[in-house]
Formats: C-alpha cells, sequence, structure tokens
C-alpha cells in the first residue's frame, strides 16, 4: 500500500514558505501601528502640557467663608468689614505720618455699613468684650478702666487684633465730641502700650473714634461687662465709652 505523503509547503521567491512571508508581513504592520499609536499618544500628551504652560488653568475666585474652627461671629460679612476697616484705618501703620485709625466719615466710607448693622456685627462679643466707661467730657481712665482693660488684654487665647471702639454721647457739639471720642480712644492705647510693653502693639490693636455721629450704643449694652458696673446706665454714660475686645477671626 503507498503511504500519503502530504504536499510540500509552496516556496515563495526567495526559498520561505508563503505562511511565513504572510506571518512576517501581519507582525510587521502590527508593529507600524504601535508606534503610530505611541507617537499620536506623545504628540497628545505633549500639547496638551504645552498648552498648560502657555495658558494655566485659572484660579478659581476665593469667596469669604467662615473657617469652622472659628468661632460662631466670624460670618463672612463681619470678617469682610473687619478687614475693610482694618487695612483702611491703619492697624500696621508705617512711617511718620501714617493714618493710625478711623474716625466717624472714615467708617461709613470703608465699612460701608449702616449704624445699626455696625453694632450687630460687634454684639455677638459680649462675652469677649467690655466697655470702659469715661466721666463725662474727659477722657482719663478710673482704676475700675484700667482693671477692666487688664482684663480684657490678658484674655487673648490666641487672637490677633484687639478692637479700641471710642465714642461720646450726645452732650455737646459734634466737632466736640468727634475729638472727645479721639483722646478716649488714645487713653485706651497709651495704656495697652505700657501694660503690654510690646513694640509691636500698633500691629495688634485697631482704634476707631465715632464721636455721637455713628454707631451709638442703646442701653441695651449697659448689660455688657463694664467698668462700673454699680453705677446708673441708660445712653447717656454708655455712649462715653470705649468698647474694647479681642477678635478671633482669622482672614
Amino acid at each position: 500500500m503507498t503511504q500519503a505523503v502530504d504536499p510540500a509547503p509552496a516556496r515563495g521567491p526567495g526559498g520561505g514558505s508563503n505562511l511565513g512571508a504572510k506571518a512576517a508581513l501581519v507582525g510587521l504592520a502590527a508593529g507600524v501601528l504601535l508606534c503610530a499609536g505611541s507617537a499620536l499618544a506623545v504628540r497628545s500628551w505633549t500639547g496638551t502640557a504645552a498648552r498648560n504652560l502657555v495658558e494655566p488653568e485659572k484660579e478659581k475666585p476665593k469667596v469669604a467663608i467662615a473657617d469652622q474652627a472659628e468661632v460662631a461671629y466670624c460670618t463672612p460679612q463681619f470678617k469682610e468689614v473687619l478687614e475693610r476697616v482694618l487695612h483702611s484705618c491703619g492697624l500696621a501703620a508705617e512711617g511718620e505720618g501714617a493714618r493710625r485709625g478711623c474716625k466717624p466719615a472714615d467708617v461709613k466710607t470703608f465699612a460701608s455699613i449702616s449704624d445699626d448693622d455696625f453694632n450687630a456685627l460687634f454684639t455677638p462679643l459680649k462675652d469677649r468684650g467690655g466697655v470702659v466707661l469715661f466721666d463725662e467730657g474727659h477722657e482719663e481712665l478710673d482704676d475700675t478702666a484700667k482693671k477692666l482693660l487688664e482684663e480684657r488684654w490678658y484674655a487673648r487665647k490666641g487672637a490677633r487684633y484687639f478692637f479700641v471702639v471710642a465714642r461720646a454721647s450726645k452732650t455737646g457739639s459734634v466737632s466736640k465730641n468727634n475729638a472727645l471720642s479721639h483722646r478716649r480712644a488714645n487713653s485706651v492705647m497709651f495704656f495697652l502700650s505700657q501694660l503690654s510693653g510690646d513694640p509691636e502693639i500698633e500691629q495688634k490693636v485697631g482704634l476707631l473714634w465715632l464721636g455721637n455721629e455713628f454707631a451709638q450704643l442703646s442701653k441695651e449694652y449697659c448689660a455688657w461687662p463694664r467698668s462700673r458696673p454699680d453705677e446708673k446706665c441708660d445712653e447717656e454714660p454708655i455712649n462715653r465709652s470705649a468698647f474694647v475686645s479681642w477678635v478671633d477671626c482669622r482672614l
């Protein structure tokens, strides 16, 4: 019986098999496609990187928010007014003739806030602040005023800014009371400078003197900690005063 023998594979022109040639062609084509794809991917990546260098992403505008670690009164509105007043009133003023503090017209302009709204912002500071009272027409600090200032100054608790907001009552002319409230603010500042001995105190204390033109206090503020708790209190004496407090908000 004659045994069947498989026919020999067809040979190509170079002596190799047609199947081997086809496999080689398929492998070569796959390699070319792979290289092309890689080149396109690299080109795409480098193009994107180049665009980012030339046209970096624009930062989104920052929105004023209250830090969760801060106390409740550090609302976005409070922080906005605080920042305006601090910068406009020269908290860190340097150089001869630099602005130190704010008068009524300044506060109205820079704070852009009404009398009632201005006082409402500071209302939550009741437990943090105090009211230093003065005799009518005077700016001298008595012993009870110094004691209250000392207590409040040393109750810093890591805060950065100490506010002094001096006022005058309705008795007398506007110009006279404006000047009087300015002297009262300076009396507090001078005492704090002596008390602390801090050469950088002007970068911590913000002074405002409002006379009787802006943000007069109602008699409800008589319930605040004040330097003369046993004296009769109404709208006249509570405005012969300087409100003082550390402010815990971060800007």
